[in-house]
This record gives C-alpha cells, structure tokens and sequence, in this order.
C-alpha cells in the first residue's frame, strides 16, 4: 500500500479508477446482458416460472427481486456509513463489498432456470455487493480531496465508469454475435447463451482486478476509531433522523424532497425494466437481432443520457430548476403513454433516444437542485445520504409497483402506463415547490 498525501494526483486517480472497474456491473449486468440473457431462459409462450411456492411471471419475478436487494440496501446504507465515518479500516469493507458483488456476478454463470434460487441469490448479492461498496467508495472523496478538487475528480470517476464500461459491452456483444471468432461452440443459440454467461464472468473478473489500483493506493479510513460500537452503527439513523427533523424547518426543502420521491421511484423504475420491457413487448425479427438491438439501445440511452445532461443544465440557468424539472416529468407522461403503443425495433430505438434525453437531465438537475436547497451547513453528507436513501426506498416502491402490475395483467405495457401517474403527481407536487431560489 503507497502511503500518498491527501490531494496528490496519483491518489486522486486511483480513487476515480474504482469508477472504471465497477461501471461495468451497472451497465452489462443490470441494464443489458443480464436481462437479455434472462429473457432468452424462457420460451416465447411460457414466460411463467414457480418459485417459492408461487407461480410468477418472470420479469415480475425479477422486479420483485430487485425490490427486495434494494429494500436491504436501503436499510444497510444507514448503517455502513455510520461505520465508515468512524472506523478505521474502511477499505477493508469496501473490498467485502467489492468481492461479494464481483464474485455474485461470476456466479451467474451458473444461472439456470434449473439452478433458479441460486442463480437468484448470486443476481441479489451482486445488486447488495455493487451498492454496498459505493457507499465505501463516495465516503472516501473527503478523505483523499480538498473542496475544491472534490467536483472534478468526481466527474473523471463518472467519465472512467461510462468509458470502461462502454468498452467491456462492445466487447461482449461481439462475443455474442460473433462467438466463433471468440472461440464458443455450439448452435448459434447456444454460444450466443455461453458468450453471455463469459460475459458475467469477464464483469466479476474486470471489477476485482482493475479494483485492486485502487486498493494499493487508498488508506485505510480515518482512524477516529479502531472497534465498531452500537453508537458508531446506529449513527447513521441517528443522522437520517436529525435531516428529518430539519425539513420541517425548511418548506422549501420539504416540499422539494415530496416531489423527487414520487417521481424518481419511476425514473428509476424505468431505468432498471426497459431492457425487459424491449424483449418482452418488441417484436424482434430474430433472436439476434433482439439481442444486437437491445444492446444498442442501451448504449443509445447512455450517450444521449450526456447531451441531456448539458441541455438541462443550460435550460434552467434561463428558466429555473423548478420549471425544467416540471416539464421533463411533462416530457416523461409522454414517454409512458406512447410506450404503450410501440412495437415495432424502430419505435423502440426512437423511444431509447427520447428517453435517454430526459433521463440524463432528470438524473442530473434533480441532484443539483437539491444541493441548491440545503441550508447552510457542513454537515452536507448526512442530507446526501438522507437523499441516496429516498431514492433507494423509491425504488423499492417503483418495482413493487411495476412487478405486481405485471403480475396481475401479464403485460408489462400496463405497468409503464402506470408510472406516468407518479410523473403526473411529481408535476402536481412540484408545482407547490417555492421558486425564490430556483
């Protein structure tokens, strides 16, 4: 372990290259050749599976997954940010996390409808493991930064993240479509099924080694303290409840918070389903061209995610947050509505690009307003993480909410048109949000 002064550059790097080697998971395991790969698991007429005693659908049967991971998540980060403002070893927690995701991914390998409760709990510790160790990783920024040089190096993380995990996805999908050339046998259904269950692999194994830079460089945490005591552990909620507190003396805040919750638990619904959604609802003219399709809507969403984020940023600076905010969720009913309808691969490609518009920005100025409406304090990290834990428990609600929908219908059309009313409602409550600052 290099012993490097707080602010020096090679510490500062080392720090953001975390975000190249764990990208990865978000972009190939949860938005993109998971979901396509798990789709492919069921046959075109029995999309139904029976677990725990019950028979579900299957995209209602990972939503509910996934709401549970994130349910846990919620409830834990509290706690680890409690320890990792106080103990003295945080990295050692960091890395934890970090193997118990990497690790989860290599295992949905063995991911089969056979092997359904393992392959579902490596599919839960992955999501467990992946946010778990963010929590690690953005308690260190004051740590290894001055104030001043916190934005920037946080911006190189999130540029590292997107580029690595852009890379490790083209890879894949050339194995995918290309598995010869890779050397993966079998029909093409076969070796399109191999090279996507490589790819998890390579995600375990991209994240554990390009992790350990990081590692070599990083300290060990403040040592404020050297054994984890119930106050250090329930300090963390001890915090979310002095922010609740507070808002009650901030109307503008409170206000504010209302109408994020509502309408992020769809924002981030949709992030999560819409690969689901395109090889559910699409009617593809191939299994390939399916795959091939999904992928690059996904990586149509993440670079217009980019432009979006711009636009936005110069759109409120003429009209205000509040306004912008009212008609990107405007923007989003529209999204929701028309997705009902759309069928065809070129609806879905011009879906992918609208969304990805609104979804950059949404992202984007709903952080920044609310770092705008903090009172004046020091204490940012505990409203922040009082924030990260409403977004969690948002989408805890928003899966819920699209699984049981998805459930009962048999269509997942049904459920997005369903979304739109917390997007309905986030304008309502926005609406109220004084604009004094905004």
């Amino acid at each position: 372990m290099a012993d490097l002064e707080k602010g020096s550059k090679k510490l500062l790097n080392a720090w953001a290259f975390y975000d190249w080697a764990n990208s990865v998971y978000s972009l190939v395991i949860s938005s993109a050749i998971f979901p396509i790969f798990y789709e492919a698991l069921f046959s075109k007429e029995n999309k139904i599976i029976h677990v725990f005693g019950i028979d579900f659908k299957n995209s209602a049967l990972i939503s509910f997954v996934t709401a549970f991971a994130f349910l846990l998540v919620a409830f834990m980060s509290p706690i680890l940010s409690g320890i990792a403002d106080y103990i003295g070893n945080k990295k050692s927690f960091m890395q934890f996390f970090c193997y118990l995701g990497a690790f989860s991914c290599i295992g949905l390998n063995w991911f089969s409808l056979d092997n359904i409760y393992i392959g579902l709990l490596f599919y839960f510790l992955g999501l467990i493991g992946f946010w778990s160790s963010l929590v690690f990783y953005n308690s260190y920024l004051p740590d290894i930064a001055f104030v001043e040089q916190q934005d920037k190096i946080s911006a190189k993380g999130y540029s590292l993240g997107y580029i690595g995990s852009v890379i490790l996805l083209l890879l894949n999908l050339a194995m995918v479509m290309m598995p010869d050339t890779f050397g993966i046998s079998g029909t093409k259904g076969e070796a399109a099924m191999k090279a996507m269950r490589y790819s998890f692999m390579m995600v375990g194994v991209w994240w554990i080694v390009f992790s350990q830079y990081t590692y070599y460089f990083l300290p060990k945490g403040n040592a404020n303290q050297t054994k984890i005591t119930k106050a250090i552990v329930f300090n963390g909620f001890n915090e979310l409840k002095k922010v609740w507190h507070l808002l009650s003396q901030n109307e503008t805040l409170k206000k504010y918070l209302a109408a994020f919750f509502v309408y992020s638990m769809a924002v981030q619904t949709v992030m999560l389903i819409a690969t689901y959604f395109g090889a559910q609802e699409i009617h593809w003219a191939s299994d390939s061209e399916k795959t091939t399709g999904l992928i690059i809507c996904i990586l149509v969403i993440q670079l217009v995610a980019v432009l979006g984020a711009v636009l936005t940023s110069k759109a409120s600076a003429k009209f205000g947050n509040i306004s912008v905010l009212m008609v990107i969720n405007c923007f989003w009913i529209l999204l929701c509505i028309g997705a009902y309808f759309i069928t065809m691969p070129i609806h879905f490609y011009a879906m992918a690009g609208l969304v990805g518009l609104v979804m950059g920005g949404i992202q984007a100025l709903s952080r920044s307003t609310y770092s705008k409406l903090l009172p004046e304090t020091e204490d940012t990290a505990s409203f922040f993480s009082f924030y990260d834990v409403a977004e969690k428990i948002g989408i805890v609600i928003g899966m819920l909410v699209y699984g049981i929908i998805d459930q009962i219908t048999g269509s997942p059309r049904f459920a997005i048109v369903f979304l739109g009313i917390f997007f309905l409602v986030g304008v309502i409550l926005l609406n109220r949000v004084p604009r004094k600052k905004l």
